[in-house]
């Protein structure tokens, strides 16, 4: 009997980060660097690929890069990607920061090579392993001897390939590169991860940080500053790609 995937994530914390997300993103200065830099990069795999999909499907575009760029179909409202898509046939499907957060992933692929016209190109980009490692040691400070759930679990590269591969994807390719970024403050790193639809979505966030908590993370991340107040916090973006023959 098949058994059912364990609920890590919460649907309903999903739902109102994404909205809390498009609000946020009305904002001149809202951080958009993850979906700017996923956009650019899937354009630059096509053309090196000489890919030219007629038509796709495209959730997660945010920078509107991708939207502007490619005879693309959004998803339909409420497509729930863990489930059976009711829509196929597309020579491209590309997924920036969409499952991420997915308590099925494998079965989430599986969907998306099915949905696949024969010839077709899913490419899924992830937050990948080694993400956020300031933020995982300044929550540790907050927490001090009883640590909560506060970050994601992610996938890493050889992970990543398995994933593809275990989904029957052709000529499966997974690669990972770095985004650092500086931050004067924990607020704003904290801030830019709302604005990008990265907050806690866990079914078992862990009990909200007192101000003492809050306090102790604060101090913590000004420890890490370099001699111009700053701290680089890194972004390892995971890159999933592959075809269905």
């Amino acid at each position: 009997m098949a058994t059912s995937p364990p609920a890590i994530f919460s649907p309903r914390r999903r739902e109102l980060a994404l909205l809390r997300a498009e609000r946020l993103q009305a904002h001149a200065d809202a951080a958009r660097f993850l979906a700017d830099d996923a956009a650019d990069d899937l354009l630059d795999r096509l053309a090196f690929l000489r890919h030219e999909p007629q038509r796709a499907l495209v959730a997660g575009d945010r920078s509107g890069l991708l939207a502007s760029a490619l005879p693309h179909e959004a998803s339909p409202p409420g497509l729930a990607f863990e489930q059976p898509w009711p829509v196929e046939g597309f020579d491209l499907i590309a997924l920036p920061f969409v499952l991420d957060t997915a308590n099925d992933l494998p079965g989430a692929l599986i969907h998306a090579r099915r949905a696949l016209a024969t010839g077709g190109l899913a490419f899924i980009t992830l937050l990948g392993a080694g993400s956020l490692p300031v933020l995982r040691e300044v929550m540790l400070a907050a927490d001090g001897e009883r640590p909560a759930p506060r970050l994601h679990p992610q996938v890493d590269v050889r992970a990543g390939g398995q994933l593809l591969q275990r989904a029957g994807f052709a000529d499966p390719v997974v690669d990972s590169r770095s985004i650092r970024v500086r931050y004067g403050s924990l607020r704003r790193l904290v801030a830019d991860l709302r604005a990008q639809g990265l907050g806690n979505q866990l079914a078992d966030p862990g009990p909200p940080l007192t101000r003492t908590a809050w306090a102790r993370a604060e101090a913590a991340f000004a420890a890490l500053a370099d001699s111009e107040g700053r701290v680089t916090e890194t972004f390892e973006v995971l890159t999933l790609s592959g075809w269905k023959r």
